[in-house]
């Protein structure tokens, strides 16, 4: 189950911009995962609550942006949505193309709050 890995490496990525940018936590975060990423969401959803215990993110509202696989077919140049690497072209059957969508796997935007300024 590498989603374990994927979400602490996204912890990683979270504590790294709370430190740089001298926030306190993260009140939420918005994941970009593509269909053809090879994440199991429902692995991640599984995951995540032990992966974030007490870190900048264990009180962070989670949200994940799906996106289709999408791909062109390098010889008829058919857009069509995918939902496997394997996938042929609907209208010509070939299998060459070029992925146009469907592999993200990134943090979209965090939500830092920051600690209370103090005062002289």
């Amino acid at each position: 189950m590498h989603e374990m890995s994927i979400a602490l490496g996204i912890v990683r990525i979270a504590e790294e911009e709370v430190t740089k940018r001298n926030a306190e936590f993260v009140s939420e975060i918005e994941l970009e995962i593509g269909e053809l990423s090879g994440i199991e969401l429902d692995s991640l959803d599984f995951v995540w609550p032990v992966a974030v215990k007490e870190t900048v993110l264990s009180h962070a509202k989670l949200e994940i942006d799906f996106r289709p696989g999408k791909a062109k077919c390098i010889d008829c140049d058919t857009k069509f949505e995918i939902h496997r690497l394997s996938d042929e072209c609907p209208s010509c059957g070939s299998y060459f193309k070029d992925i146009i969508q469907g592999k993200e796997m990134r943090v979209k935007t965090l939500t830092l709050e920051h600690k209370p300024q103090k005062s002289n």
